[in-house]
């Protein structure tokens, strides 16, 4: 099997990622913009890596025809690149906008396009990251969930152009997962509480639970599965939460 691309492979998801790919056997490309952690995690796995802009397309397509060139067709694209923004729209600024769009929206965007350059001949998986944000309505979030909503429809409309081409595309919703970019969230009591409650099996998630499903959809043995979005996310996008500590009827 071909190589892994993981795009924001130095944060904590895309890290697990790696880390889950490699222990089963799988060459993986670490990419990011953070050449001290790439490099850091690269000599962990013993995998190349590359810094590259995330917002800068062609910066990405040379990069992973760099590395192609040299460990093999890419097979596989997960993009962990995101942030995140706890705003109303009223308070915005243009540019806070614009970075939340080009950082979660774009990227994917290239991501796709990349793909379906470098994975015409082989085919392949790609994953992408929405946001329980992006499927209910959530005080602050309109930026966020803008982008990641776009995130969404991108995914579905380009699992159904690739299809023909054998590359599968599918997109993980998390909730609140426990990273560094969300630390200020979960190890705040407050917040942390407050985010719980939301959330209806009154926990956080953990990044190797997401780093598994993407490790799941990547699998070529799930190869009939694609334009599909999955919520991890406890089900925070679908659910009302418990009034705690009721319990189901017995």
């Amino acid at each position: 099997m071909g190589p892994i691309g993981i795009l924001g492979a130095s944060g904590t998801i895309g890290a697990a990622v790696a880390r889950r790919l490699t222990g089963e056997g799988r060459k993986v490309l670490l990419l990011g913009r953070n050449p001290e952690k790439l490099e850091l995690l690269a000599s962990e796995l013993n995998q190349p890596w590359m810094v590259f802009e995330p917002r800068e397309s062609a910066s990405l397509a040379d990069a992973l025809t760099h590395l192609a060139a040299d460990h093999g067709p890419v097979q596989g694209l997960v993009n962990c690149i995101g942030s995140v923004l706890l705003k109303p729209a009223h308070i915005t600024s243009d540019e806070e906008f614009r970075e939340i769009i080009e950082t979660n929206l774009f990227t994917a965007f290239a991501t796709v396009r990349a793909a379906g350059k470098l994975m015409r001949e082989s085919g392949g998986s790609v994953v992408l990251f929405a946001s329980a944000a992006a499927e209910i309505g959530i005080q602050n979030h309109e930026a966020i969930a803008a982008a990641k909503a776009g995130v969404i429809g991108l995914a579905r409309s380009a699992a159904s152009t690739y299809a023909p081409l054998n590359i599968r595309v599918n997109v993980v919703s998390p909730g609140l997962i426990r990273t560094e970019m969300t630390r200020r969230i979960w190890d705040n009591p407050p917040a942390a509480a407050a985010s719980k409650e939301m959330h209806a099996l009154g926990r956080f998630g953990e990044a190797d639970q997401v780093a598994s499903l993407v490790q799941w959809l990547l699998n070529p043995e799930n190869d009939f599965i694609t334009g599909q979005v999955i919520g991890l996310d406890g089900g925070l996008g679908h659910l009302l939460p418990a009034r705690r500590p009721a319990r189901p009827a017995t």
